[in-house]
């Protein structure tokens, strides 16, 4: 059974898959991981979630305050062996529950063009595809997505 935690970016488990996820990132963004990376920075995360099955850490979510009304949707990941699991689209849905105790509005979120998992748990999600924002405007290989909580 999958138990999901709520915490913050100095959980040990939630680094050890942040530490993954951009392993996994390098590879898949080849020469612009540099880029995306500068915004991944996880010391200004303090909504963070880490699934479980039994003791073992298998994915983690998170998210940021990006303004008053509107949350942004981070480091979403589940290591191989969770996959298929259902873990992102219940991390995803705890991390909007938890936005929307808080107060938040919305939830807004980029992700690459390549990623064809990600782009599809999101619309799975009723996540909107919206006009790239912020960092991402003029990048080709992001694609942003937007939902109302």
């Amino acid at each position: 059974m999958i138990e999901l935690k709520r915490t913050t970016s100095e959980n040990v488990d939630f680094n050890f898959l942040n530490k993954m996820l951009d392993k996994e990132l390098v590879i898949r963004d080849g020469e612009e991981h540099a880029f995306f990376a500068q915004f991944n920075k996880i010391d200004t995360i303090n909504h963070v979630i880490v699934a479980y099955e039994g003791e073992e850490p298998l994915g983690c979510g998170a998210f940021k305050k990006y303004d008053e009304e509107t949350l942004e949707i981070k480091r979403m990941f589940v290591l191989p062996e969770g996959r298929g699991k259902k873990i992102a689209s219940n991390m995803l849905a705890e991390l909007e529950q938890w936005g929307k105790e808080l107060g938040y509005k919305k939830c807004i979120l980029e992700t690459g063009t390549t990623f064809k998992e990600a782009v599809g748990l999101y619309k799975k999600a009723n996540y909107a595809v919206i006009p790239n924002y912020g960092q991402y405007k003029d990048v080709a290989n992001s694609i942003c997505f937007s939902k109302s909580l």
